[in-house]
């Protein structure tokens, strides 16, 4: 009978075979074993550069720690609240600005507070509110009674942010949680480092040869944001039209500043670090960055109304007690969730 008919193959043809059939089997063998060592070297080298990234991410954060440090100072104040708790209750949160007359136009000197303003933010509302006081305010000083009645913004002259929190808190009856202390230097240095703010300007005037027209938008550099903010006797309003000047500045700042982006950033925090001091810690500021930004979806702008008074020869801005009142409502209000 023929190897063609016959079921079952001779001895020679069934080595062949198996000698086929084992040849494949060899190589997938091989191949699979090649493959399982290129995913080991893969998840290798993934897990080097996560342990690198681990390490450089960490060298930033201590730099940016560091850097935040450099600006934290405490108000040397015992707080009427617990601050840190309000933070991470989310609940809405009131913030002192202070901007002194230094750091900028060959001034070192310490100065007065040019500029204060009492900030709240309510993440339940998603509302901002600012508050300008007369830098002229008359007002006595808690610790200063024999050198009292005194302009407001000689409270930090006399002893430092801690006598104008206590002063603010005094006349206005209402906690302060934090402080942020600006020089003009350090304004100027912070427009710069966010690419410069948009403002519209609510009047027409020049100023140290810039040029503003009312109702126009303009987008300014640091420098040129200053000449915007601090014109004041050309101003119908005077100090009052300075005022709002200056939370135009401020606001149009933060809008681009309170978020993750700026608050990771070395260079933002370094530039203003030697010209700025808070209380806010760098985990305060990422709470802020993080769970406060909506608050900026309406803002709320007002200014404690004063009149002039001269007296001993110093020049007052007295505000009434039912301002003052109608100031401490809307700030108490504010503050509710």
């Amino acid at each position: 009978m023929s190897d063609e008919n016959n079921q079952y193959p001779s001895d020679e043809r069934r080595e062949a075979m198996d000698a086929g059939a084992q040849q494949p089997h060899r190589y997938h063998h091989h191949r699979h074993h090649r493959r399982h060592r290129g995913w080991k070297i893969f998840w290798w080298i993934v897990g080097v550069l996560v342990l690198v990234a681990l390490f450089f991410a960490g060298v930033a954060w201590h730099n940016l720690k560091t850097t935040t440090n450099d600006m934290y100072n405490s108000a040397g104040i015992t707080k009427s609240r617990n601050a840190a708790k309000i933070l991470d209750e989310k609940k809405p949160v009131s913030i002192l600005l202070l901007g002194t007359d230094t750091g900028a136009l060959g001034r070192d000197y310490k100065g007065r507070t040019d500029t204060m303003m009492i900030m709240t933010l309510n993440p339940q509302k998603k509302t901002t509110t600012i508050v300008s006081l007369p830098r002229d305010m008359k007002v006595n000083l808690p610790d200063y009674p024999e050198d009292s009645p005194a302009k407001i913004n000689a409270a930090y002259a006399f002893s430092g942010v801690k006598e104008s929190i206590k002063t603010v808190q005094q006349h206005f009856n209402i906690p302060i949680d934090y402080y942020v202390l600006v020089n003009m230097g350090g304004m100027e240095k912070a427009i710069n480092q966010v690419g410069g703010v948009d403002v519209k300007s609510p009047l027409t005037f020049d100023y140290e040869g810039a040029n503003f027209q009312k109702g126009k938008t303009y987008h300014l550099n640091g420098s040129n944001a200053l000449k915007f903010s601090r014109m004041r006797y050309d101003d119908p309003q005077g100090d009052y039209g300075r005022q709002q000047r200056q939370r135009i500045v401020i606001m149009a700042l933060l809008k681009k500043s309170v978020s993750y982006k700026t608050v990771l950033n070395r260079s933002f925090l370094k530039s203003v670090s030697n010209s700025s001091q808070t209380d806010l810690t760098f985990n305060d500021m990422l709470k802020l960055a993080q769970n406060y930004r909506g608050t900026n979806a309406k803002i709320v702008q007002d200014h404690a109304q004063g009149r002039g008074q001269n007296e001993d020869g110093q020049a007052f801005e007295v505000v009434p007690t039912s301002e003052q009142q109608r100031i401490t409502n809307l700030l108490q209000n504010s503050l509710k969730n």
